[in-house]
Parts: C-alpha cells; structure tokens; sequence
C-alpha cells in the first residue's frame, strides 16, 4: 500500500518561530471568505496509521521507545482503518519542550486521508475519531477567517506551543500548502538536547485515560 509523508506545514506571516530553513505563507489570501479551524499545535511526534502499518514523520522511521503505545493503539484500531485511508496526528507519549500532566490520550487526530489522497473536512475528522474511540487536537477557533480574531487568540506559551490554521472543507493533498498553516512561539524548542537521544519520559494523562491503561 502506498506511503505518504506528511507535508511541511508554512508558517503564518506573523508566526514568531519561523526558523532559516522553514517556509512562509506569503498570502493568506486562500482562507478569506472560508470557514476555518484553529487547533492547538502539539508538542508531540507527526505520526500516520494506515490499516497495514505505520509510520513517524519520515516513512522510513525505525524502532523507537517512545513509539510503542501508538503501536499498540495501531494494533487495536487497525482494521476499522479503510484500506487506502491513513490517519495523521500527533503522537505524544514522550516529552518533547513541553510537559503535558493531563491529555486526553498519547495519540490525537488531526486529520484523516481517504483513497484519493483527499483531507477529509474538519467535522468528517471529528466524526471518525469519535467511531475510532480516538481524541482530536483541541480546537481554538471556529468560524469564519477573521485574522484579527486569530491573531488575539490568548495563549500560555509556557504550556502552548502554538496552533494550526486550516480550512473547515475537505482539500487535495496537492493543495496543502494553501490549506494549512501554522503559528509557533518564539524559540519553542527550548532544550539544547534532542528529545530522541535522552531518556523517554512519558507525559501525564488525564485521570480516567490513566486508570484505564
């Protein structure tokens, strides 16, 4: 079955971590008019599940410890995934720049991928996470493309690391770019250290998530 590797996501023009090598949206010009979501950008590991495998940001990625409750969670999920269809979210068992004490899960969706490659709209993605039992990424903003509005969303950039604009509809995964966008914090990673050569240290999960693990 075919693998796709999660696109680069551009930052927004007013987002404060933009790095030398990261790409810029010059225009926002393709959310005006449209129905947008805001989702909190989690510190977690890009990771796709598809009915036969899975697979980090890179389609090649080998054995990791941190990866191995998403395994497990793949393992349990795998044959309501339709063949040719892959989910993508953020994989957050281990701690990155940021602590988290009470998540949902260790795996929340972001978005879902059918077998034309299409990025199924926000309230199809809300839809399969609930028949998968999976959490989604918390949502910040709903409505119309108002880039004040977003602009003064109210963030803890102790506990934030930033969201992630895109439309509410269904897009091709060739219009991606157009699509999607990000604002990260300044300086989000914040350790001189990557968090793939150090110790796995788990995140806290919500009480309820905990007790059934």
């Amino acid at each position: 079955m075919s693998r796709f590797k999660y696109p680069r996501t551009r930052h927004l023009p007013w987002s404060r971590g933009v790095a030398s090598d990261d790409l810029v949206v010059t225009t926002a010009s393709p959310f005006q008019g449209r129905e947008v979501v805001v989702t909190e950008k989690m510190d977690g590991e890009n990771t796709t599940l598809y009915s036969d495998g899975l697979h980090a940001r890179s389609i090649d990625s080998r054995h990791h410890p941190s990866r191995n409750w998403v395994k497990a969670l793949h393992g349990r999920i795998a044959h309501a995934i339709p063949e040719g269809w892959r989910l993508c979210g953020e994989n957050l068992y281990a701690l990155h720049s940021i602590p988290y004490s009470s998540l949902p899960s260790y795996f929340l969706l972001f978005s879902v991928w059918d077998e034309h490659n299409r990025c199924l709209s926000w309230d199809e993605t809300v839809e399969w996470a609930g028949l998968l039992g999976l959490c989604h990424v918390p949502v910040l903003y709903r409505g119309l493309y108002d880039e004040e509005r977003i602009r003064s969303l109210s963030l803890d950039l102790e506990t934030c690391e930033g969201y992630v604009l895109r439309l509410a509809d269904s897009f091709e995964y060739a219009d991606f770019g157009a699509c999607v966008a990000k604002w990260v914090r300044p300086h989000h990673v914040q350790s001189d250290e990557h968090w793939m050569h150090k110790a796995v240290v788990p995140n806290g999960l919500a009480e309820k998530e905990g007790e059934e693990s």
